[in-house]
């Protein structure tokens, strides 16, 4: 199994901090979910791998050494490579999909409406390198408007984990219900949150901390940051709470109520378009069920921009600071 955990911490202090080393790890939930996914396929053989020419970067090559009779890649065909998973999955099989997001969402949209989505087929499209945190390879390749063009498909589920827990549970969890689920994974490697006996819940968000001043709804890579900004602000008296939507569809209706009716403001950001994506969704559910002012922060109508990730999400205002200076608005 591939090891891409970084650690921050010396390894003579390992078993001396071991709790603050758990906190320090960095993985890209692209890797989880190569890791996961190779573990799920000793346990069923029903599920078969395709990949676009790039397993090494979805991390499939995991799967694909283990099982080299259930994997295949497509070459760079990706519309092909969904309609071969169609196929698989009339026929009794789990296909899991990779490659990158904007060829997943962007490329293959109409074998996914037509062939996946009509016909309810239990294909499972993992797309990794989404967002901005592409980094460098710039606008064309980052996918900022997935969420929006897989939400609106019937049928189908969309998720987006925020760590190494999340990752590998939902990869588990879509492998147990039937029919077409989008997983939307990130590239750069992020801290792990969540403990490893962390219990989740499909159509239900994770809830962090109980705070009346704001709610901050969080999803992917920005749930981690919206936790260093809930840290920071607590020093200042300032209390919030964090959603972690890690089901974008169903979003969890119940919980955006109840914290609107709680606490004095609802902001939601997001590695996305502010157009479509998780602030849209939260948005429709306040209002036709509690109206409120929601602040979307995201990318805001734009293309990408070729950089390095952590300076893009300084550049698009997604980052730890700009939470604070939104949830100081009050």
């Amino acid at each position: 199994m591939l090891n891409y955990k970084i650690y921050y911490i010396n390894n003579k202090d390992r078993k001396e901090n071991k709790s603050i080393m758990e906190e320090k790890v960095k993985i890209a939930t692209r890797q989880s979910y190569g890791e996961e996914l190779a573990n799920l396929g000793k346990e069923n053989e029903n599920i078969v791998v395709l990949d676009a020419d790039l397993s090494t970067a979805t991390k499939t090559n995991i799967f694909a050494k283990k099982f080299p009779n259930r994997f295949f890649d497509m070459g760079i065909a990706e519309q092909d490579m969904l309609s071969t998973a169609a196929g698989f999955a009339a026929y009794g099989k789990i296909p899991y999909v990779s490659t990158f997001a904007v060829f997943a969402a962007g490329r293959a949209y109409d074998q996914i409406r037509n062939s996946i989505c009509y016909p309810n087929l239990n294909v499972k499209i993992c797309a990794t390198h989404s967002g901005i945190t592409v980094g460098e390879d710039g606008a064309t390749h980052q996918m900022l408007e997935d969420i929006a063009m897989m939400r609106v498909l019937p049928n189908m589920k969309v998720f987006s984990p925020s760590d190494d827990v999340q990752t590998r549970w939902i990869i588990r969890e879509v492998s147990k219900i039937e029919g077409p689920v989008y997983v939307r994974l990130c590239r750069l490697a992020s801290p792990k949150i969540y403990s490893e006996n962390e219990t989740f819940e499909i159509g239900k968000a994770k809830q962090i901390g109980d705070g009346i001043d704001a709610t901050v709804i969080s999803t992917g890579i920005t749930t981690n940051e919206a936790i260093n900004a809930k840290k920071q602000l607590e020093k200042e008296g300032i209390f919030i709470r964090i959603l972690d939507m890690h089901t974008i569809k169903p979003i969890d209706e119940e919980t955006i109520i109840r914290c609107a009716k709680e606490t004095k403001k609802i902001i939601t950001i997001e590695d996305h378009s502010t157009l479509g994506g998780l602030g849209s969704s939260v948005c429709e559910v306040l209002s036709e069920k509690y109206p409120k002012k929601v602040v979307r922060m995201g990318i805001k109508n734009k293309f990408g921009k070729s950089g390095k990730a952590e300076e893009l999400m300084k550049y698009f205002k997604i980052t730890t600071q700009d939470i604070i200076e939104e949830v100081k608005k009050i």
